[in-house]
């Protein structure tokens, strides 16, 4: 008896890499359209990304956490930075067991010579971004008081099983399109 294949209608599976930024923003802003008029009901998204733009970030978070699609997110190598916020979208997400996560605080470069105003506004930009981020991940993430206080002065780095004791991740499970399913990237 051949394979049933009305179990896949209504979901779809992507790629999504690069820097978060406004051209990702638009990527997926079409990406979605697309999936609109496929009456697509499940989006299976695979993240590649070292991070980007914050707003960028929280924007694609905000719209695709949303959306009346169901969104999955998986890691199969590295997601980080702002990225992660992006990744937090998926009501189930999932990433490889190799796979990797890592969030920080925001940080910027002053320009030469900047003058103590222009380096306040720098300042004062930078802890909301953080407060922003960080609200996000404490709505989704559960990270032990040690991980808070790294994520306080360095980089937090999180193995996919690290990430699935503090609810990152809802399961340690690699990105497997089934046999015949268009995989698209955004």
């Amino acid at each position: 008896m051949s394979q049933d294949h009305t179990s896949y209608e209504g979901h779809a599976w992507f790629t999504l890499s690069g820097d978060v930024n406004s051209d990702m923003v638009r990527r997926v802003f079409d990406a979605v359209a697309d999936m609109t008029e496929d009456r697509i009901t499940t989006a299976h998204i695979l993240i590649q990304s070292n991070g980007g733009y914050v707003s960028d970030g929280i924007c694609l978070y905000n719209y695709l956490s949303k959306l009346p699609i169901k969104i999955i997110t998986y890691n199969a190598g590295a997601v980080a930075s702002i990225a992660v916020i992006l990744y937090l979208a998926g009501s189930e997400r999932y990433a490889s067991d190799t796979a990797r996560f890592m969030v920080h605080k925001s940080h910027a470069s002053a320009p030469h010579g900047a003058r103590p105003d222009a380096l306040r506004i720098i300042v004062e930009g930078l802890q909301a971004d953080d407060a922003r981020t960080e609200q996000i991940l404490r709505n989704h993430v559960q990270l032990s008081d040690d991980n808070w206080r790294t994520h306080e002065y360095s980089d937090l780095h999180l193995t996919a099983a690290e990430a699935l004791k503090v609810g990152l991740v809802s399961g340690v499970e690699d990105f497997v399109p089934p046999a015949g399913q268009r995989v698209a990237n955004i």
